[in-house]
């Protein structure tokens, strides 16, 4: 009996997450390569070099937003890939194509960097991010249809990933938005954003613990 090849590609979840890995690490890498030195020339005292680092603070800005912006669809990936069974083909494809919105990133944060103050370079920043939410948002609708989740996974799991990639993507919209007023605040907004899924803590309630 003949056997598709396509039954049988793609099924290493852990050969997946690692090449993940690897392209996040170079991705993450490559942003700070945009990140230029003052030209010696330029620099004749501790005042040029203050005063040129000060002028480097916008570039510095876009840098951390971009390191963010990677940090959080690693997280987001790998919440995704620790709760696999198993894969498939078709599911490994599509976390392909998110790791090459991903890749993009250095591009967009050095497009960015350069003309902060057009609303063409944050429309294409802020386009890498969807591009990645969608597919990040594709990929678990495919892992749910197709069930390749574990088994003893808890029920609220899935609602989780799907909510948090809604919400995140929509205030992030609304952050691109703001270019219609000043790219400026669209930066600021986006970068909020960032600082609150990075760093702002969910506590769960605690159980009341049952009395002796």
């Amino acid at each position: 009996m003949k056997f598709a090849y396509n039954v049988i590609a793609g099924q290493n979840a852990e050969r997946l997450a690692a090449l993940s890995d690897g392209v996040f690490a170079i991705a993450m890498t490559l942003l700070v390569l945009d990140l230029r030195v003052p030209a010696r020339e330029s620099i004749h005292s501790e005042h040029d070099l203050s005063t040129a680092l000060v002028h480097m603070a916008p570039r510095l800005l876009i840098w951390m937003m971009s390191f963010l912006t990677l940090g959080i669809f690693w997280v987001g990936q790998q919440t995704q890939l620790n709760h696999l069974e198993k894969t498939d083909r078709d599911l490994t494809w599509i976390h392909l194509t998110f790791l090459l919105s991903v890749t993009l990133m250095p591009f967009s944060t050095s497009l960015l960097g350069e003309y902060m103050q057009l609303r063409v370079a944050l429309l294409e920043y802020w386009v890498n991010i969807l591009a990645s939410g969608v597919l990040l948002y594709w990929s678990w609708g495919h892992v749910t249809r197709k069930g390749l989740a574990k088994s003893d996974m808890p029920e609220d799991v899935p609602a989780a990933i799907c909510r948090r990639i809604v919400i995140a993507q929509s205030l992030y919209a609304c952050g691109a938005l703001l270019c219609l007023i000043s790219t400026y605040w669209s930066i600021g907004t986006i970068v909020l954003v960032q600082l609150n899924y990075a760093i702002a803590p969910r506590p769960g309630r605690k159980q009341k613990e049952p009395e002796d």
